[in-house]
């Protein structure tokens, strides 16, 4: 049996050992059962050679896990500089950078965990996924390619659909902790179905590219429910769906009856920051005579602001997807589940 002693050659498997020690019993046994099982061997395997923890050495290791904690809870919160200036100010520069790195190397090494999931056939994968919590779904298609994910979801019962796309657009409020924990249930189900690299999970642009792979009708109708509940967050992912540069591949047709449809200073003011591959597109819907005068219009507005360009496309944007809704106007193609790019 050996002492636990603050040093620096203390790994961090031992020190995992001394914190279930001083955790007790009830609080080590609920951490144990989400721990992978050899993290558990190990663990065990240093617990077996404890004897004593020093008073010096249990506080070092509380302060670690309290500063670990920390570390994961701001960049949870506003991502890794916005971490990286609390722990500074309160630890200073250095234990701020191994802080992160030691955060970073822990989450690399949960995700990776979760790279079987990554070719598993989505009907299998559904059948697996039956009966699991939505936050659980959520995290496994954030962990998808877009076209398999959305493959998946038509897989899933339709009352899991809107709450699993609801969570994935809040997936970067999943702690470290639950990807492990679903980690470990998940691969223990899933661990002859193949393996594949690491994709991180890009936000709410993921979302968006999961959704523009549905069929129109599936992402109504979840868009739809989540609308119910969380309404801008509905608009959120709307927004990221289709853009105003998206226009490009929008037919002639289509552009003709949105352009009849928006308010002719709007179109010019967002017509005024857009590219001239898509101006051209739209022109070519029009008149001469109303090029002409569109093209005054523009000229007419001088310097205007990013923002109020922005605006402008964002409106013609709702607008196009009112028309489409009312089956005015196509925006998808019948024949792709992508949104036109």
């Amino acid at each position: 049996m050996r002492t636990a002693e603050v040093g620096t050659d203390m790994t961090g498997t031992r020190r995992a050992a001394v914190l279930m020690v001083l955790l007790g019993e009830e609080a080590a046994a609920h951490i144990y059962r989400a721990l992978p099982e050899r993290t558990v061997e190990a663990i065990t395997a240093e617990l077996a050679t404890l004897n004593r923890v020093t008073p010096e050495c249990a506080e070092a290791v509380l302060e670690d896990y309290v500063q670990l904690s920390k570390t994961f809870e701001y960049i949870g919160q506003g991502g890794h500089d916005f971490a990286y200036k609390l722990l500074v100010g309160a630890y200073g520069e250095e234990r701020a950078r191994e802080l992160l790195e030691q955060v970073s190397h822990a989450q690399s090494a949960q995700v990776s965990k979760l790279a079987s999931l990554q070719k598993a056939d989505p009907q299998q994968l559904a059948k697996f996924l039956e009966g699991e919590h939505p936050q659980t779904v959520a995290l496994i298609l954030g962990h998808m390619e877009a076209r398999q994910a959305s493959t998946l979801l038509t897989k899933l019962p339709e009352q899991v659909r809107s709450e699993a796309v609801k969570r994935l657009a809040q997936l970067r409020q999943f702690s470290p902790e639950m990807a492990e924990k679903v980690s470990v249930v998940l691969n223990r189900k899933l661990q002859s179905l193949g393996e594949q690299s690491r994709r991180t999970y890009a936000g709410f642009k993921s979302v968006a590219d999961l959704m523009n792979r549905l069929d129109t009708a599936s992402a109504r109708s979840i868009l739809e429910s989540i609308e119910l509940t969380e309404p801008k967050l509905a608009v959120n992912i709307r927004n990221l769906m289709f853009t105003f540069d998206d226009l490009l591949s929008v037919s002639e047709v289509s552009i003709r009856e949105l352009v009849a449809n928006v308010d002719k200073r709007t179109l010019a003011l967002a017509l005024k920051g857009a590219r001239d591959d898509l101006k051209n597109h739209i022109f070519r819907t029009m008149s001469s005579r109303a090029v002409e005068m569109l093209k005054e219009d523009i000229e007419a507005l001088g310097p205007v602001r990013s923002r109020d360009v922005t605006k402008a496309q964002q409106e013609a944007v709702a607008i196009a997807r009112q028309l489409e809704s009312e089956g005015r106007i196509v925006l998808k193609s019948e024949t792709d589940d992508e949104y036109l790019l």
